[in-house]
């Protein structure tokens, strides 16, 4: 990976305050005449959610630090199951490869949901890859904040299902520590640790984190750690600096290749080359943010961001179930390995020690700036809030892949050294995006335009891939692409405690580049075919608390591609025309404590999704790539639901009981045209049926206590079922509990 000098843009970003103080009295003159104290807390720096909820236009949820501590969650996957319009696939134990989906979006890698951390994009890279291998650890965070509505208008660039940002925990203002540790069955167990100490001058903590344990499928042990560096500090009573440095490292055996229809039926949680299978990965960040209170009614905050990520996976199996795209009716429900020095080799399992396979190292550099305006004016003599920004993105990319047969190969050292070298491609992007959005306020009234332009450059240089010979040169390819993307959002509070609301905005999705290239194509039309996702969404629904104790929401919502992105088999995308996806979530809680006054609070909550349409619109009769006007889109569940019922008591307890409900789920659209044998072996077709799962957590901190002890559990029936067929049969979690103990000093 080629580093590129930050210098310029950290002057850059020291010079904000300079042209800031110049524009204070042009946006505020009457500020000097009445100066007050700046009181740096109530910036709320991290979030995406507007300080004026009552407002925002759209569907968002919240799950904040106190449910997150009730519930211990295990991973991200049951912080968010109780959120309506959330599909998460769980291929592995601790969702360390997140896989969301929002309203019918596919859940792959998160490719259609933008994820953030305090405001910073967490893909590998946000435009060239926009695939996900890493979320922010629950231990770190304060809240999580999902929008689904057209209050997108302000980030991206994946606006075309909702964005979920993790918002971590602030510095302290006081000395603070806590530690915790966990331990449970499947050989799980971690620890946490968070120590910081601030003032009036700000602050400075530290986090460290460690998860270890067994996967799902056998020899899939995984474990991470990540060392987190917060610090912030009060310049003066109008100027604040926040930094956070990150660094994180996961050393796992799993394999994203699944298994075929008969290893699946002798054992599905066996994973036959298990022992040799890696994946690897670092992910080192930073951010920096500069925000200046230039009155009681302006902010400007100015955000730099960067990360670099290097993540190296080794197979040995490179197709479930032998099935093999350029020989149909090749499957025969067993793996076969992939590389062995010998032929007669493959097909015996029990040689894959003595075996080669293919590295994948990626490595993965992306930075930006983005200066922001947030302001309060009376512009027409209408109260409003207004935000105005701009941002500047950059990403390198590398791909490489090496090969060799035999097993000094399973030493990414030697693979890169001595391997045959099949692919290197190199991907550079640069991004500008500007918005601008305005909130006006007519009594019971607000109305919300907005607009975002996406303008990006990714140029692809294929030096070397599949089908390479010396006589090639190297190819490349430059898509440009500029997308105005406008939203409008409608919301009425004439009801106490009730908002109705409505919206509608542009969304987009940039292409993502094949993953396999061949570079004999990358000018042709093979080769990044794919056009960018551009999708119309409309939402309408409604919130309330109006009943004492009792909250709930309601949402329709529509959303029409203009080119879907499709996996189309053998690692490529494509386009797939017009879709649609409506549906409703429904989402409430009742907390009988507060309806009938008393302490012994008992409380019932649920979620449920209901995604009748959800189907291809394209012209035509079924073709080589499975579309078919009318079909069910890919990982697309009718039905997800989940509801909880509790008890809760100002001692400290809080218990709750669950159950979790996905129902029946279609492939992708190349599996439901296979050959024959391939369909009825390979594992990649055939529908993936529902599910129902049973989860628990007791957590109890006695009073004046300061030890917080838990205990919680997931899929307590130990049910078995089949995750995904995405690269062959992955089956879903089995029954997990662990506790623990927090101590807070």
């Amino acid at each position: 990976m080629i580093k590129k000098p930050m210098m310029g843009m950290a002057a850059l970003i020291l010079t904000m305050p300079a042209f800031a103080a110049e524009q204070a009295g042009q946006l505020n003159a009457a500020s000097e005449a009445n100066e007050e104290n700046i009181v740096t807390d109530k910036v709320k720096v991290t979030s995406i959610l507007p300080d004026r909820l009552e407002a925002v236009p759209g569907s968002f949820n919240v799950v904040d630090e106190k449910e997150l501590k009730a519930r211990q969650p295990f991973s991200v996957r049951e912080a968010l199951n109780q959120t309506p319009g959330i599909n998460i696939v769980g291929e592995d134990a601790f969702a360390l490869a997140p896989n969301i989906g929002i309203r019918g979006m596919n859940p792959r890698r998160t490719q259609r949901t933008l994820l953030m951390e305090d405001g910073m994009p967490l893909f590998m890279a946000p435009y060239g890859d926009p695939s996900a291998h890493y979320s922010t650890p629950l231990d770190r965070v304060n809240r999580i904040e999902i929008v689904k509505g057209s209050g997108q208008t302000l980030y991206g660039p994946q606006t075309v299902g909702g964005m979920i940002n993790f918002v971590t925990k602030p510095v302290p203002k006081e000395f603070q520590a806590s530690v915790m540790a966990i331990i449970g069955n499947n050989n799980f167990s971690g620890g946490h640790v968070n120590i910081g100490t601030g003032g009036d001058w700000g602050g400075i903590m530290l986090d460290a984190v460690n998860r270890k344990g067994d996967g799902i499928r056998k020899n899939h042990d995984f474990e991470i750690n990540e060392l987190t560096l917060k610090g912030q500090l009060n310049l003066d009573d109008r100027n604040t600096l926040i930094a956070k440095l990150g660094w994180y490292e996961e050393k796992s055996s799993i394999s994203e290749t699944g298994l075929g229809e008969m290893e699946w039926r002798e054992d599905k949680y066996q994973a036959p080359t298990g022992d040799q299978d890696q994946f690897n990965q670092t992910r080192k960040t930073l951010q920096l943010k500069h925000i200046f209170e230039i009155s009681e009614k302006a902010k400007l905050s100015t955000q730099f961001y960067y990360a670099e990520t290097s993540r190296a996976s080794f197979r040995q199996i490179n197709s479930p179930g032998r099935y093999d795209s350029d020989s149909p009716g090749s499957s025969t429900g067993y793996s076969r390995l992939d590389r062995c020095p010998s032929g007669a080799m493959r097909d015996d399992l029990s040689n894959a020690a003595q075996c080669g396979g293919r590295w994948r190292p990626r490595d993965y550099e992306y930075y930006g700036i983005e200066p922001r305006l947030d302001f309060s004016h009376n512009l027409f003599g209408i109260e409003s809030d207004a935000v105005i920004g701009f941002r500047w993105h950059q990403e390198d990319i590398r791909r490489n892949q090496f090969r060799a047969n035999g097993p000094e190969v399973q030493s990414q050292s030697w693979a890169e050294a001595l391997g045959d070298h099949r692919e290197d491609v190199r991907i550079d992007v640069e991004a500008k995006s500007y918005y601008a959005q305005n909130t006006f306020y007519l009594g019971n009234w607000a109305l919300t335009p907005g607009i975002r332009v996406e303008d990006i450059r990714i140029k692809t240089n294929v030096v070397r891939a599949e089908g390479v010979t010396h006589e090639n040169p190297e190819s490349s390819l430059t898509n440009n692409q500029t997308k105005v993307l406008p939203g409008f959002g409608v919301a009425w509070n004439g009801i106490e405690n009730t908002t109705i609301f409505a919206g509608v905005h542009k969304g987009f999705a940039p292409p993502r580049p094949d993953r396999d290239i061949v570079a004999s194509a990358a000018n042709t039309a093979v080769v990044h075919k794919t056009k960018p996702e551009e999708s119309t969404n409309w939402e309408f629904g409604i919130r309330s608390n109006y009943f004492r104790g009792v909250s709930y929401e309601a949402t329709l919502f529509h959303t029409k591609f203009e080119e879907i992105v499709i996996n189309s088999g053998a690692g490529a995308f494509i386009n797939g025309g017009e879709s649609q996806h409506s549906g409703i979530e429904l989402g409430g809680r009742i907390d009988f404590g507060q309806v009938y006054n008393t302490p012994h609070n008992f409380y019932v909550t649920g979620a449920y999704t209901n995604l009748f349409t959800a189907k291809f619109k394209k012209n035509g009769q079924r073709v080589q790539d499975g579309i078919v006007s009318g079909d069910r889109l890919p990982y697309a569940p009718r039905h997800i639901a989940s509801v909880n019922f509790g008890y809760s008591h100002p001692v400290g307890l809080d218990a709750r009981i669950g159950v979790d409900y996905v129902s029946r789920q279609e492939v992708d659209t190349f599996a439901r045209v296979l050959d024959p044998t391939d369909a009825a072996l390979s594992g990649l077709a055939g529908d993936i049926p529902s599910y129902a799962l049973v989860n628990a957590s007791v957590s109890y901190r006695p009073i004046g206590s300061k030890a917080t002890f838990f205990v919680s559990g997931h899929n307590l029936g130990d049910k078995e079922y089949l995750a995904t067929r995405v690269d062959g049969m992955h089956a879903g979690r089995q029954r997990q509990v662990f506790g623990g103990v927090r101590y807070d000093f």
